[in-house]
C-alpha cells in the first residue's frame, strides 16, 4: 500500500475503529478457537471445516491490517466546510446539459457509496470535480463517453 491519507469524516473513523475492535476482540479469537476446537478433535488433516476456517482467518487478518492502514493514515476531514474550491468534505452541485441538477459530496475512497451521493476523490467524477469552483466546465471520461459538467454551487 501507498502512504497516501485516508480521508475520513470522524463519523467513518467511528465505524472502522469500531469494525477493527469487533474483529481483534471478537471475529477473530472466535475462529481461532473454533480451529482448536476441530484440531484437538482427531483426524483434522481432512476437515473441510479446517480449511473454511483457515480461509475465513485468512480474510479476518488482511481485513485486519487495511483497518488499521486507513486508521494509521487517516486525514480527517469536516464536511460542509464552506470553501470556494470543490475539496474532499465539500459538496458540489453539477449538472449535466439538459440534465437535472445533481448533489454529490467528495469523501475518501472508504466512505464512497455513490447510491447516497458520496462519491471518492479517486473516483473519476471526483478527480474532476477537485479544484473546480462555480461556474466551472468539467469534463469526465466515462465509459459510454466524456461527460460534460457545469458546478452550480460549492459548499
Amino acid at each position: 500500500m501507498l502512504n497516501k491519507p485516508v480521508y475520513l469524516t470522524e463519523q467513518g473513523f467511528r465505524k472502522l475503529s469500531s469494525d477493527l475492535q469487533t474483529l481483534l476482540n471478537s471475529k477473530r479469537p472466535e475462529l481461532i478457537q473454533q480451529l482448536q476446537d476441530i484440531q484437538g478433535g482427531g483426524d483434522w488433516m481432512d476437515n473441510a471445516d479446517d480449511v473454511s476456517i483457515r480461509e475465513e482467518l485468512a480474510f479476518v487478518d488482511g481485513r485486519i491490517e487495511e483497518l488499521q492502514y486507513m486508521l494509521e493514515h487517516a486525514q480527517l476531514i469536516t464536511l460542509g466546510q464552506m470553501t470556494s474550491q470543490i475539496d474532499v468534505g465539500s459538496t458540489a452541485i453539477i449538472q449535466e446539459e439538459g440534465g437535472p441538477a445533481e448533489r454529490y459530496v467528495i469523501v475518501g475512497a472508504a466512505e464512497a457509496n455513490p447510491s447516497k451521493g458520496l462519491i471518492s476523490n479517486e473516483s473519476p467524477l471526483g478527480r474532476a470535480l477537485l479544484k473546480h469552483k462555480v461556474g466551472d466546465e468539467i469534463c469526465v471520461r466515462a465509459p459510454d463517453g466524456e461527460l460534460h459538467f457545469q458546478v452550480l454551487a460549492v459548499s
